[in-house]
């Protein structure tokens, strides 16, 4: 077939955030650089996702250099990329237009080629202001729907719901939702179209009907990005290609497979047996690899699959007949048999020793990437007994919010209210007697409507409004930027990237610009020592014996607000403080009534599960 087939390389963003919790520092970064330079992939996918927050919160490291450092280095052999959520970019709330504005200003100056903008409900009205200021300042909108399904339902559910007087939703996520959806961005000056399968569910069949259909109605180039998580990725990925999409999005051998998206190896393979061009410099990727083993390595910590691959070069290496024939096999069966298929690329997956297919994640319809973070969020919680209640009570959770598609930031929403559910039960509650501010704002409205409509009974429980009420954008305030006097008297943000920075990333933000003043007025002094802070904060609590009745933290995080101060009367039920917990922000109320006798952990305080937060003197 005469065809060529661009690649986008996701590596360095949603590879090893897929994969590695987005620990790769910069350093490792810059390793394989100037191979990538050499590499010639269409684009790279480097910025945006969980890149800003993460090298800020874990890495102590700046997301403005990290894009820099990167164009420095490839220039433009290949178009960096960043993925965008929309009116949300980067953050869980909507923002007004002048903080989009600054943000698409900034980042393209800052080296960003292409941006790709999708909303986490496709709900097209969130990524107007997007493509209209990246456009206004010389970027690529390359604008994404986000694929996913409909859940699945008894018959015996359907007539209990129907009883009720509240039938469950038929079929919603149609291949005409997708294209209207494709069409609507392409109106409003999209460049390119993306289907957007986060989840990794879309099957090898359905991707053909989509291609097809995408490619007759619409004029903008088509990219296809999926996930190796359940199981259908590569065969996938092979009937992409031979339905004509124009860009493929791949990682590369030792970051691929698994919760990351297929390995550019294997595509390789299968378009040299297409005869379809690709003009990447495989040398280059293979010397890139060697250097992402070593990385991988040193990332074990992290590691959420701990597999690697069989050291493969498609430049050197021989494959067996046997497995040479597999690729033929997956070739002829594209557009006969699925399941021989995917039994094929399997079978190849399997002889290269990717992880297999996995089956709770393709039954909870959920992202890889959501599945490794609620891993490492019942880790922290000391909790990973309820990994599989969590991951059954999703798609319950997920039609109470509207069905939102599961990817960032409904994906975190939803996942970590699936975990306070699964906690409540365990604990002998109902059902979302803990819930977190963002998915009260997901089922209001505040992100957009959602798929099909929230209950207003329960949007009145979770809530306390019966109508769907959107985010008000006129009511933004902007973060504070006060004078640090302790360190000279210079401002927290200093300059508009830094401004940005804390409008996206609150509470990150603050504290790790902090960091950085600090250590610019102490000229390259230590950080104080986290340890001594905390003993000292354990001395200053027990200095006075405890007398009154404490409010404990019921999982660990950090306090975001203190909304009481010592001698303030309180009633039961009545909001104290605001948790941060696996990135969601948790109200946390007084079981008692009276005053306010102390406040043991102030803002910013890193708290344990059980760890007593507020004493109040009852009387």
């Amino acid at each position: 077939m005469s065809q060529k087939l661009l690649i986008r390389d996701l590596t360095l963003r949603d590879g090893q955030q897929s994969a590695f919790a987005t620990r790769m520092n910069q350093q490792q970064v810059d390793r394989v650089l100037p191979y990538y330079k050499e590499a010639n992939f269409h684009a790279m996918e480097v910025w945006g996702g969980a890149v800003p927050d993460s090298v800020m919160r874990y890495l102590n490291e700046n997301p403005w250099d990290r894009l820099e450092k990167i164009k420095a280095a490839v220039g433009n052999v290949s178009r960096l990329t960043a993925l965008s959520r929309g009116r949300n970019l980067f953050g869980y709330a909507p923002y007004p237009d002048a903080i989009i504005d600054g943000f698409c200003k900034n980042a393209i100056a800052s080296g960003l080629g292409i941006t790709r903008i999708f909303d986490a409900l496709n709900d097209v009205d969130n990524v107007k202001s997007t493509i209209k200021h990246v456009k206004a300042y010389g970027g690529i909108a390359d604008c994404a729907v986000c694929y996913t399904v409909d859940p699945r339902f008894t018959v015996m559910e359907r007539l209990k719901a129907k009883l009720k007087g509240k039938p469950l939703p038929g079929t919603i996520f149609t291949n005409e939702y997708f294209l209207q959806k494709a069409m609507e961005m392409e109106s409003l000056g999209a460049d390119m179209i993306t289907i957007k399968d986060m989840s990794g569910l879309i099957q090898p069949s359905r991707v053909a009907e989509l291609v097809t259909l995408f490619k007759k109605h619409l004029r903008a180039p088509l990219d296809f990005h999926t996930h190796c998580t359940p199981g259908y990725g590569l065969a996938a990925v092979l009937a992409a290609i031979m339905n004509g999409v124009d860009v493929i999005d791949s990682v590369i051998w030792n970051f691929a497979g698994g919760p990351a998206a297929p390995a550019i190896e294997l595509i390789y393979i299968f378009c040299k047996k297409l005869g379809v061009t690709l003009d990447v410099n495989m040398e280059a990727v293979a010397r890139i690899n060697e250097e992402l083993r070593d990385i991988r390595g040193e990332l074990e910590a992290f590691d959420a699959v701990k597999q690697f691959p069989k050291p493969f070069n498609p430049l050197v290496d021989t494959l067996p007949a046997a497995i040479d024939k597999e690729f033929d096999n997956a070739i002829a069966a594209v557009a006969k048999n699925e399941q021989a298929l995917l039994k094929a690329c399997h079978a190849i997956e399997a002889h290269f020793n990717f992880p297999a297919p996995n089956n709770l994640v393709k039954e909870a319809e959920i992202p890889g990437g959501m599945y490794t973070n609620m891993v490492a969020q019942l880790k922290q919680l000391n909790a990973t007994d309820i990994l599989e209640e969590a991951m059954k009570l999703i798609p319950t959770v997920r039609l109470d919010a509207g069905l939102p598609p599961l990817v960032t930031p409904t994906s975190q929403i939803v996942g970590a209210q699936a975990v306070n559910c699964a906690l409540d039960i365990k604990n002998g509650k109902q059902m979302y007697t803990n819930v977190s501010n963002q998915f009260v704002a997901l089922v209001k409205g505040e992100y957009g409507k959602t798929p099909v409509p929230v209950d207003p009974d329960f949007r009145l429980k979770i809530a306390r409004v019966r109508e769907e009420t959107p985010y008000d954008t006129s009511k933004y305030q902007m973060q504070e930027n006060p004078a640090l006097q302790e360190f000279g008297g210079v401002r927290l943000a200093a300059n508009e990237k830094e401004i940005l920075l804390m409008e996206l990333f609150p509470s990150v933000a603050r504290a790790f610009l902090t960091r950085q003043k600090e250590n610019a007025y102490r000229a390259g002094q230590a950080l104080r020592d986290a340890e001594k802070e905390t003993r000292k904060t354990e001395e200053k609590k027990n200095a006075v014996p405890i007398t009154g009745k404490t409010i404990e933290s019921p999982m660990p995080g950090v306090i975001l607000q203190v909304l009481v101060k010592p001698g303030d009367a309180v009633k039961c039920g009545q909001e104290i403080l605001v948790l941060e917990a696996m990135k969601m922000e948790n109200s946390i109320s007084s079981d008692y009534t009276g005053i306010v006798k102390r406040i043991l952990a102030p803002v910013g305080s890193n708290v344990a599960a059980g760890e007593k937060l507020v004493e109040i003197e009852v009387k």
